[in-house]
């Protein structure tokens, strides 16, 4: 799912804990980040969303019922 904005990343955090599978952080540049991962999201956090915009990101879920947790706070 390619997406352009996370509503509230503190709390998009703090569902990555509910989900159950993996769920990574892919860049246009093919970066992959682990989001699960404190070191991912710390790196994510202050590269990505402290401005509040994304660009040419895309989550992927290895389990697609993690979805009904992170989708509140992703806008796609």
């Amino acid at each position: 799912m390619k997406i352009t904005n996370i509503a509230n990343p503190g709390r998009f955090f703090e569902a990555l804990n509910k989900t159950k599978g993996s769920v990574e952080l892919v860049t246009d540049e093919g970066d992959r980040l682990n989001l699960k991962s404190k070191l991912c999201q710390y790196i994510a956090l202050t590269q990505m969303f402290t401005d509040g915009k994304i660009e040419s990101v895309e989550i992927i879920l290895s389990e697609p019922d993690d979805l009904a947790i992170l989708s509140p706070y992703l806008k796609s």
